[in-house]
């Protein structure tokens, strides 16, 4: 085989090999959740139905009396619709939450859950994924007072 023909043949391979990727293996992280992404919130919500809604509710509905305190201490799953208060926080705190768990700067003293950092199990762009699964459920007059207040700084 000539040199020049080798050349050509493993490029050839290289093309095939990033088309195959492209296709088949999802993208890196884009670090946002995109409602109107439908192949974003799909692979968000499996992920979700795997990993979130024994706590969080099928619906997004969460833990019945989500202010009343567990006999154990620790405050129930909130709802993640447009009942819940998660919507009020940027995407980025939620995804630090999730990612690391809910830590003392991320919630008010006092506030306990059992709510799990993700970040071993969960690839960055799975969490994402939740996150858009989870705006793509909301009102759209929620979705954009959310991205108002993210806007502003809003914690």
């Amino acid at each position: 085989m000539r040199p020049s023909t080798s050349l050509l043949l493993g490029a050839a391979a290289i093309a095939a090999t990033t088309a195959a990727r492209g296709t088949f293996w999802p993208p890196p992280s884009t670090g946002c959740a995109d409602p109107d992404d439908e192949r974003q919130v799909a692979r968000g919500s499996a992920v979700y139905r795997q990993h979130c809604a024994s706590c969080h509710g099928a619906k997004l509905e969460g833990q019945p009396d989500q202010r009343v305190r567990k006999p154990d201490g620790q405050l129930p799953a909130p709802p993640h619709d447009e009942t819940g208060h998660t919507w009020h926080h940027p995407d980025e705190t939620l995804f630090r939450i999730a990612k690391l768990g809910l830590k003392p700067q991320q919630a008010p003293e006092g506030y306990d859950s059992d709510m799990p950092a993700f970040g071993p199990t969960l690839r960055d762009a799975e969490i994402w994924a939740v996150l858009a699964f989870i705006k793509s459920r909301r009102p759209v007059d929620t979705r954009a007072l959310q991205s108002r207040l993210h806007q502003r700084g809003h914690r």
